[in-house]
This record gives C-alpha cells, sequence and structure tokens, in this order.
C-alpha cells in the first residue's frame, strides 16, 4: 500500500468568493479533472459542488470517484492508502472497493462481534473517462447510492466530425459563483474590451450584429439538458482566426447545466470539410468559487507542425483574459451589489436563469416561445 500525499499536496486551492453564493445543480454529470494523466493506481483529489472526492484508478484501469471521507469517524480517505485495488482509511485501517465503495474489511473485528463490514459503504459516485477527463454524476442529497448508469442522463462530449484530429484541452479557476461564470461564459458583448488582442480583436472593430436564436428542449431526459441555440451562422468577421477558415458556418448551443458547445465547419476550395468543435464548461467547486475547462477538437492544419502548442498558447491567453476579469469582478461583487441585465445582449443571460430555474423546481416553461432574433454591438 503507498500513502497518498501526492492527492493531498494536488488539493484544489479555494479562492474567496465575492457575492452571495448560487444555488447548484445537482443529479447531474460534472468535469472532476483530467483524468488522461492519472495512471493506474494513482490518485488525486477534486471538489465539487463543495463535495471533497478522491479520485483514482484501479489497477484494471477502472476509474473511481469517491466522497473524500471514512463513513467510521470522518477523516479524508486520501490521507490513507490505495494499493491500486482498495482504499484504506489512515485512523482505524478500514479497508474499502472504491468502485462501489463497499467497506471489505474492519481490522479492529473480533469473532465476538457481529458487524458485517460488507454491509457498510463509503459515498462513491459513478463516474466515466471520456474526452480526457473524469466525469462525475453528482446525486441530490438523500438520492441513495447510484449502482449503475442506467437512468442517468447521456455523458458530455465533445463532437466529433472525423477520426482524425488533433485536440487541447484548458482550465482555470474563477473566484466566482457558478451563476457569474456562466453568464459570462455566454456573454456576447465582452469580446472587443475583455480580448483585446491583435490576434483577437481590437476595440476599432465593434460592430452591430444579429444573431437568431431557437430552444433546445430535452423532453427525454425530464429538461435535464434543455438550453437554447445560437443558429447556424457565419462567425464574426472581426475576429481574426476564423478569418483563416475562409467561410465558415459556426453553431453555439448552450445546454443545462453549464455547457456551451461551439462547432464550426466549413468547405475549402478542395471541397473537403475541414472542421473545429469545442466544450466548455463551467463547474461549481463550492458555493462561491468556480472552474472553467474547455476541451477542443480540429482537423484543421492537421500535418502542420506545432499548431497544437500554438493554439493552446493562444487559448491560455484568452481563457486568462476571462479569468482575470472575474479576478477584478469579484471585488467589485464583495459588497452584494445590485445588479442589472439589459436587452438584447444580456437575454441569453436571462434564458440560462429562467431555464435554470425551471430544473430546480421543475416548473414553467421554456423560456423561448420559438426563434427569436437578437441585436447587440460587439
Amino acid at each position: 500500500m503507498k500513502p497518498m500525499t501526492a492527492a493531498v499536496e494536488q488539493s484544489l486551492v479555494q479562492l474567496a468568493g465575492g457575492g452571495p453564493p448560487a444555488e447548484m445543480v445537482f443529479g447531474d454529470w460534472y468535469p472532476a479533472l483530467r483524468a488522461e494523466g492519472l495512471k493506474r493506481g494513482d490518485t488525486a483529489v477534486a471538489m465539487l459542488l463543495g463535495i471533497p472526492m478522491l479520485v483514482g484508478r484501479k489497477s484494471d484501469g477502472a476509474l473511481f470517484a469517491l466522497r473524500d471521507l471514512c463513513p467510521h469517524r470522518g477523516i479524508p480517505l486520501s490521507v490513507g492508502w490505495f494499493d491500486g485495488e482498495t482504499v484504506q482509511c489512515k485512523y482505524h485501517g478500514w479497508r474499502f472497493e472504491p468502485c462501489s465503495g463497499r467497506c471489505e474489511e474492519i481490522p479492529s473485528l473480533t469473532s465476538f462481534d457481529h458487524l458485517v463490514p460488507t454491509k457498510i459503504y463509503a459515498n462513491a459516485f459513478p463516474v466515466v473517462e471520456r474526452d480526457g477527463y473524469a466525469w462525475v454524476y453528482v446525486p441530490a442529497a438523500g438520492a441513495g447510492r447510484v449502482e449503475n448508469l442506467s437512468g442517468l442522463p447521456p455523458v458530455p462530449e465533445l463532437p466529433k466530425f472525423g477520426k482524425r484530429y488533433r485536440s487541447a484541452h484548458l482550465t482555470a479557476e474563477l473566484p466566482c459563483n457558478v451563476d457569474h461564470g456562466i453568464i459570462g461564459l455566454m456573454d456576447p458583448a465582452h469580446g472587443p474590451f475583455v480580448h483585446r488582442a491583435w490576434w483577437w480583436r481590437s476595440a476599432a472593430s465593434i460592430h452591430e450584429k444579429t444573431k437568431k436564436f431557437e430552444p433546445l428542449e430535452d423532453s427525454e431526459h425530464g429538461g435535464r439538458n434543455a438550453g437554447f441555440r445560437m443558429s447556424a451562422h457565419a462567425p464574426s468577421t472581426n475576429s481574426a482566426p476564423y478569418k483563416l477558415l475562409g467561410k465558415p458556418v459556426t453553431t453555439i448551443d448552450f445546454v443545462l447545466p453549464n455547457r456551451r458547445y461551439e462547432t464550426i465547419r466549413a468547405v475549402n476550395a478542395k471541397g473537403r470539410e475541414r472542421w473545429f468543435a469545442s466544450l466548455t464548461t463551467v463547474t461549481p467547486v463550492t458555493a462561491t468559487s468556480c472552474r472553467i475547462d474547455v476541451i477542443a477538437a480540429w482537423d484543421i492544419a492537421y500535418r502542420v507542425p506545432f499548431v497544437t502548442p500554438i493554439a493552446t498558447y493562444f487559448g491560455a491567453k484568452f481563457v486568462a483574459q476571462d479569468q482575470q476579469t472575474m479576478v477584478e469582478q469579484a471585488r467589485g461583487l464583495r459588497s452584494n451589489p445590485g445588479l442589472m441585465l439589459i436587452d438584447d445582449a444580456d437575454m441569453p443571460a436571462k434564458w440560462y436563469f429562467a431555464l435554470k430555474q425551471r430544473r430546480l423546481t421543475g416548473e414553467g416553461e421554456h423560456p423561448l416561445k420559438g426563434p427569436v432574433e437578437l441585436h447587440w454591438r460587439s
């Protein structure tokens, strides 16, 4: 058994949040951490929706996600040992099979005891590896133990339009609640100011835009993944990277509880389709802090050397601009100011809040009755 000191050292640094906490949406999948670098026998700690988690990979390659808490006396399981098969508590040596959470051994028991260890369970969560992330399903409090994936909503996945592609991922901590993180993610008007750069766009490039939106229903899963779509359109002409694609068409979807999908498809002069796709999530870490994760894939310039590190470099710059803005906004939100949302640029934020309340309460209609057209300058 090897001690899990590395897991403790990787513990998430909590950022001081600004403003009141946001209500979090349970009963869905969230990316806990990057799993592609998690080797067999390794563990790491994460925080999801205020729940400390121990995520690891068994000797057979299976991922697991346990609440980082021994059900006996409450010590974090991450300070114990993991031998590739079972997690052992440092305090009293209780041993757990991590995928199910079932207790396999209580060393202090004697022949005079009648307690059956296998009837005791640590809190284990469903976990699936997808696009290099460990996606964890976090049920609502009191929902009981989830023993299989049947009946759960589908695990999110980055759209791909071919077998040959390159990919990259980015992450950043945001010192704000998940609502501020999400409406910042979908905000269409901040680009010329937050992302002002020679390689993206300038303040002088601001101009009026018209975009069409349509509702996304999800009756199959009880409205869990409802949302809205920015209908297929030509990307912004004042964003330099888009010009490299010729005449592409992009579609942007926002899907509850926290996902933004963007796909860009273009046909070159030889009639070959080129594509780019991204999935961005804003995951609540605590009630007052969140984390943004971006996974992207593309087949553009597939054979050109250094495309991936260059794309990752500029993508990191882009995300860092959003992160810095959220850090600065958090200073103002600490005084709990009154805020406002305007038409038309803030309509996506209004739709998000309406959809979230519908999800939380199970009542109400979709805020979009049908296709609508919005106008703003950016």
